[in-house]
């Protein structure tokens, strides 16, 4: 399983830059949960990485910070039993993750004000809504 992480069309993280590690997985499993390494440990370079481009770099450094150590991004997969499974999640997981980081930033949002209407509306639901809870009252409380 050595093939790389498909991010975007034109961007694919080679397997060479991904580490793995193995672990025991916590939680029930009958027997096999002692012996088998199933938990998945996926590490990508995100700092040193040649494989990214300079301008997606900077911003998935800036977009992911509160998640690198060192510069390392790292993924960690158990939900599945086998350990195949919990690579292939943490691959699809990390491929998500830097998907987000470096997509473009959403344009500006132009600020906009309630038309004269609009504002009538609200105005006039307002004291229907007054006017109902006003009805409900029992006279002397």
């Amino acid at each position: 399983m050595d093939e790389g992480v498909r991010v975007t069309d034109r961007w694919v993280v080679p397997g060479a830059e991904l580490r793995e590690r193995f672990s025991r997985s916590s939680g029930p499993g009958g027997q096999g949960v002692n012996t088998a390494d199933s938990r998945v440990e996926l590490s990508f370079d995100l700092a040193g990485s040649p494989s990214i481009p300079p301008a997606l770099r900077a911003r998935a450094l800036d977009r992911l910070a509160g998640r690198l150590v060192d510069g390392v991004l790292t993924i960690a997969a158990s939900e599945h039993r086998a350990q195949l499974a919990n690579r292939e999640a943490a691959r699809e997981r990390l491929a998500a993750l830097l998907r987000e980081a470096v997509a473009p930033p959403p344009p500006p949002r132009r600020p906009t004000r309630p038309s004269r209407a609009a504002k009538e509306r609200r105005l006039a639901e307002k004291k229907r809504r007054a006017q109902r809870k006003r009805d409900r009252r029992v006279d002397g409380e």
